[in-house]
């Protein structure tokens, strides 16, 4: 919203830091969060240059860490026909292509439907022998059935070539490991993420089995809340198992995977965040 033509990520967030700088907001550059404690009503942050940030509200936006192929040379193609994401800025410059989405997920078959308003043709490339678990019923009937995308099960991508880009890249069936090669200008890959919430692996949030951060209602199990909860009130949207440390974006269990979205959470954070420390004083 706000941008019909579109906007690079690193370009949005270079203007909200400078946007938040404006506000007189402190950034830490390169200050890694290691460990965290919460101690009468306070949570304490130990950084990796040890130092160490105390306060009574934080907000996590700790995001996720997308899952890696690992290849040997995929550093060297990365926006260069090699993506991690659904590409959606990209899916342009697929016009009259043949383009390849790796993954067997909603986000993958998402992708796909996006790609083949642009591409000639869309290939996906799914390790698993089918979308049965993985992917909505609705989602994958759709793309069974579409003209324009084919689904090759069994399949992962195991090595990348081409000389200024991404040329050519090797599938590999998982069963037989049997390797061919096709032609590929881009590949988008959507295999998902871990969030960063190691360093609430010995605190009292709560967190879900993909270790996403679990906030407000999600927290009550059939209507009553942890035990760990000390306070009468319910936990407020965005907010996580301990009072007055909410969680925003990606990293945050059921989240909507959008820029936008995280952006709206952001702000409404900063409300509860106001509204917990004045019922705190």
């Amino acid at each position: 919203m706000g941008f019909p033509g579109g906007i690079p990520g690193a370009e949005l967030c270079e203007r909200g830091r400078q946007q938040a700088v404006s506000f007189g907001v402190e950034i830490l550059m390169m200050r890694e969060g290691v460990k965290a404690q919460f101690q009468n009503g306070k949570i304490i942050a130990d950084l990796a240059d040890g130092s160490k940030m105390i306060a009574r509200t934080n907000i996590c936006a700790t995001g996720v860490e997308w899952r890696r192929l690992g290849l040997p040379n995929e550093a060297c193609y990365l926006g260069r026909g090699f993506y991690y994401g659904a590409g959606m800025s990209e899916a342009p410059l697929c016009r009259n292509q043949q383009v390849f989405v790796l993954g067997g997920a909603n986000s993958a078959g998402q992708a796909a439907m996006y790609l083949s308003e642009y591409a000639d043709k869309v290939t996906m490339l799914v390790r698993g022998p089918t979308f049965k678990g993985t992917m909505s019923s609705y989602l994958s009937h759709r793309i069974l059935t579409h003209p324009k995308i084919e689904v090759r099960f069994k399949t992962k991508v195991t090595e990348l070539k081409g000389d200024n880009g991404l040329a050519r890249i090797a599938l590999t069936d998982v069963n037989t490991e049997a390797t061919k090669w096709v032609d590929a200008s881009q590949l988008f890959v959507c295999i998902g993420g871990a969030p960063n919430t190691e360093w609430a692996r010995d605190t009292p949030i709560m967190r879900d089995a993909s270790g996403f951060l679990i906030t407000g209602a999600d927290l009550l199990e059939n209507g009553l809340m942890p035990k760990s909860w000390p306070l009468k009130r319910q936990p407020y949207h965005l907010e996580t198992s301990v009072p007055g440390s909410f969680a925003v974006g990606d990293v945050r269990a059921g989240s909507v995977k959008r820029l936008a979205t995280a952006v709206g959470e952001g702000s409404m954070a900063i409300t509860f965040v106001h509204k917990h420390l004045r019922e705190a004083t």
